[in-house]
Formats: C-alpha cells, structure tokens, sequence
C-alpha cells in the first residue's frame, strides 16, 4: 500500500479531574491523531506524549517534528508491504519511539481496513475479554484516597494502582491495606526512588503488593537488580524497557519479574508483540499499561492485551473515568463483570472515529503529502 498524505491533528481536552503523580500533576491531556491517507482508504493512530517531558524525553512538539521532517519522507507515495516493512524503514531513527509509535499503529489500523480483519486477529490475539485495572493518583488526604479505592472495588475492578512518591508511600499503603486486606494492589513510583531508600522498598514487603511499578530511575536496570535481590516484592519494569532487547537484559539479569507493556513506549504494536513473546517464553508475565490513551490508543491497547501472556489486568478502563468526551463511537466501557470485550469479527464490535468530537477538539494541524 501507499500512503499519500499524512495528517497529524494536536488536540486538547481537560481531565474529569486532575491527575497527581511523582513528577507532577496533570490537568489537561494533549495528544496527536495520525491519518494516514490512500487512494481508498483513510486510517488513524494515537500519539500518547505529553506536553512536557515528564514521563519520558519526547513531547507533542518533537513528535510533531519527527513525523513532518524524518518519518513522512521515508514512507510517502512509497510501497510499503506491512508493519515489518514500515518499522525497517524508520530504523535509522534512534529513540522517538512514540513518534514512530504513533505512526506504525495508524498503520496496523489501515491493515485492518485493506483486510478487513480486527487488530485482535492480526496480532494473533486469543482473549475474548479482558479484565479492567484501575490506576489511582496521589490524593490530598488518604480517606479520599480510601474511598476511591473502595469505590472500584465494589464495582469489580481487579487491579488498584496507586502512585506513591517520597512521603507517600509505607503509611498510605498500610492504611489501604489495613482497610483492604484482600484487595488486589500495587504501587507505581514512576522513578522517584533511589537505591538510598531500599528500607523503604523493604518495609513495603508486608503489604502482600502485586508489584511495585518502576521504583528507581527511568533508564536503569542494574540498581533495580539489587533492589528486586533485596526485596520479596515483585518489580515490574516500565519506563525502563523501551525495546525487547532492554527486556531481554532486564530478564536475563533479573531486575524484575513483571513488565508492563505500553505500546507508545516501546515504538508500537510490533514490537510490543516481540516483548510479550520473550516473556512469554521466559516465564514473565506482562500487562498492557496505560498513558492516558482517547480512544483510539486505548482499543489498539485492548487489542494487544488479547495475546496469551497478559495474565495481569492493565491499566485498560472506561473512557469515562478521566475525558467527559471521547472520539471514537462508542467510547469503551466495561460490562456488568466489569470486562472490557475485545472487538473481533465474531462479536462484531467496531469502534468508529468521532471526526466531530476530533474537529472541536483540535488546536492545531497540518497535513503532509
């Protein structure tokens, strides 16, 4: 296929409410919409950056730059086989992995378009449903917090996140602990730890976590070995892994036993498929994480965690819980079992594209041909 003309559309929307994590509090989301334009077909992808590099070193605006001066004129009006074929072409580039990200998984969406197949099917996927997780923010008092938690709990959530940062983190998790003995929890520092506080990391041992989410800093795996020697709780590696070879080393060095797979991340679908079969073989379990995704984003992701090894629920949860709107119809929601069905041909679920909502939303765009 050719792809004759690239848009790339910067929208803005608020938070239902604000999001508080270790490095910051988000009010707003920012993303990028990629359209990817044949003579017959038209088809989208997500670009998760956010407007400052906090969560790692790319933005709206680099991505922005990447696709206008690097990605476009490699694969504009040139014949391109499938996924395999794009990322080849692109890997020159070094890093920019959600640049390339957003514009490989517009891609897999115009495969699904030209074959007619769901992305479950084209990925190889096998799980019908998957179970919704729930990440909380940091709160201004801990009964808020509480009571968040309880909230999702009873309406069958079967994954808690919280952030923790420095002096948030051993008295806020035994209080929920205390208050839930049973839930299943884990904490998420996004990187705001060093190896100077592992009795911190020690005292966390009590609380029966399911993980404890990238602890120390976004590029190491070595301190996080001796962390995870040091500590009974699983570590699970995020920021970290920005490719399957980092994940083979983190495997084989043992700086975790979990790794959280978020597509943008790691340069797209493709190569989180590469990530989640070196687990899979090396017996590592892997879930689908989150970077605030519209809907777009967050239905490739459910797609991706359709394959075997997704044993752990993701952050895959209603549209709902942190846009008033959305752009795709409809938006995702769970069921009564709160399960979040996979589109497939058999169960004929298609998520459509809200041009409308994508055009009230926009602040900037531009198109390249």
């Amino acid at each position: 296929m050719k792809v004759k003309k690239i848009e790339v559309i910067h929208i803005q929307l608020p938070y239902v409410a604000p999001f508080e994590v270790s490095f910051g509090r988000l009010v707003d989301k920012h993303a990028l919409i990629i359209k990817l334009h044949t003579d017959d077909l038209v088809a989208y992808g997500e670009c998760t950056a956010f407007q400052a590099p906090w969560y790692n070193s790319e933005t709206v605006w680099t991505v922005m730059h990447m696709i206008k001066d690097y990605i476009a004129p490699r694969i504009l009006n040139q014949e391109i086989q499938g996924p395999e074929d794009l990322v080849e072409r692109l890997s020159f580039i070094r890093g920019n992995r959600m640049a390339i990200a957003a514009v490989e998984m517009a891609w897999w969406d115009l495969e699904m378009r030209a074959q007619k197949k769901s992305l479950k099917t084209l990925l190889g996927g096998v799980q019908d449903e998957i179970p919704a997780g729930a990440s909380i923010g940091i709160q201004t008092t801990v009964q808020i917090l509480l009571d968040k938690i309880g909230a999702h709990l009873d309406l069958g959530y079967r994954k808690i996140k919280v952030k923790i940062k420095p002096g948030w983190d051993v008295d806020v998790l035994r209080t929920i602990r205390k208050t839930f003995p049973y839930a299943p929890l884990m904490a998420d520092a996004n990187s705001a730890y060093s190896l100077d506080d592992i009795d911190v990391f020690k005292a966390m041992d009590e609380f029966d976590l399911m993980m404890i989410e990238q602890p120390l800093a976004e590029d190491d795996i070595i301190d996080h070995i001796k962390l995870q020697s040091a500590i009974k709780t699983p570590i699970c590696l995020d920021e970290s892994i920005e490719s399957c070879e980092d994940a083979r080393k983190a495997i084989e060095l043992g700086a975790c036993k979990i790794i959280n797979i978020k597509p943008s991340r790691v340069g797209g679908l493709l190569e989180s498929k590469k990530i989640h079969d070196l687990c899979q073989k090396n017996g590592i379990p892997v879930w689908c994480g989150g970077i605030f995704e519209l809907g777009i984003g967050r239905v490739q992701n459910i797609a991706l965690a359709s394959l075997p090894n997704f044993t752990i629920p993701g952050d895959l949860s209603p549209s709902k819980r942190h846009f008033h709107e959305d752009i795709t119809i409809p938006r995702v929601d769970i069921n009564e079992r709160c399960m979040i069905v996979v589109p497939d041909e058999k169960n004929g679920i298609v998520y459509e594209i809200d041009d409308a909502a994508i055009a009230r939303l926009t602040k900037e765009q531009f198109e390249l041909t």
